[in-house]
């Protein structure tokens, strides 16, 4: 007869884990100990694996054990087993103890600001895990009005009625700060993707001042905008935590350009756990250390 007809379909992870509780501790009564069993119990464990597997696994010699050769053999992949088993049982109740958070946050705001909110808070909520967007306001606020996001910090033209705070932030034409101004007519802008709030209120003011103008660059990235601004291809209107070293801004007067209004944050919550309301706190926290003017409220 084969030999493997006498093994079991599958191997029974309760008897793995006292054989190699075991080996582990050099005995069955300390094993017992360990795992919490009387010592029968331990016995009768290790004869019902000895007889799935059909071969003796150890060998008592007074009050040691040794482990034979198919004994040796099973360890390594009891040893893998048990491994996996606490794994994916650790990493199940993480998941259904802990709490997860859909965030969206603009995308000028998250390249630059949000690193310091997610060590905050990721410090003080360790349980808690986030599930991050970064993306044009206008979708930010459809999929927060959808119930599809938790907590959201996003652009608009006027503050948010429900929101938890709001900032007005002041729109910038901006230019290279180091190389010279490209040609102006028609005016080269560099712009995020429609339905970008900055690029709505340019374009319209443009037409409405029958500015001739052309798309020089667009990217839905922060940095790619920054960085076609920067080289001198393109002008970019930008808000204010959007600015950077490598940028200067530009008097919209002296260059005959329309002026710009303000965008408004709001930092929203959907009712749910303190959680969200710590996380809240932490955003409006570091939105106000970028010098932007509160809102009365």
């Amino acid at each position: 007869m084969n030999d493997n007809a006498m093994l079991p379909h599958s191997l029974d992870l309760d008897l793995l884990r006292t054989f190699v509780g075991i080996v582990d501790s050099g005995g069955f009564t300390r094993a017992g100990q360990r795992l919490h069993r009387t010592q029968s119990t331990i016995s009768q464990q290790i004869k019902r694996l000895e007889d799935q597997i059909g071969q003796p696994l150890l060998l008592r010699q007074g009050r040691q054990v040794q482990v034979t050769e198919a004994g040796e053999t099973l360890l390594g992949y009891a040893r893998r087993l048990l491994a996996l088993d606490d794994e994916a049982r650790a990493t199940l109740v993480r998941r259904e103890v802990g709490e997860i958070i859909r965030l969206g946050v603009s995308e000028d705001f998250a390249s630059r600001h949000l690193p310091r909110v997610l060590t905050a808070f990721s410090r003080a909520n360790p349980q808690v895990r986030l599930d991050i967007r970064a993306d044009l306001s206008v979708k930010l606020r459809a999929d927060f009005d959808l119930g599809e996001l938790d907590v959201a910090l996003f652009k608009g033209e006027q503050p948010m009625d429900s929101a938890v705070g709001v900032w007005p932030e002041p729109v910038f034409w901006t230019a290279s700060a180091h190389e010279s101004l490209p040609p102006l007519h028609p005016l080269p802008l560099a712009l995020f993707p429609q339905g970008c709030l900055f690029r709505r209120q340019v374009v319209d003011r443009l037409d409405q001042s029958r500015r001739p103008w052309r798309l020089a660059y667009v990217s839905p990235s922060l940095a790619g905008i920054q960085a076609a601004v920067a080289s001198g291809m393109a002008l970019a209107p930008l808000g204010q935590t959007g600015l950077h070293p490598d940028l200067r801004v530009l008097e919209a007067a002296e260059m005959g350009l329309p002026d710009l209004s303000p965008v408004w944050f709001s930092l929203v919550v959907r009712p749910g756990g303190a959680s969200r309301h710590h996380l809240a706190a932490d955003i409006a926290r570091v939105v106000g250390a970028l010098d932007l003017p509160v809102a009365a409220q």
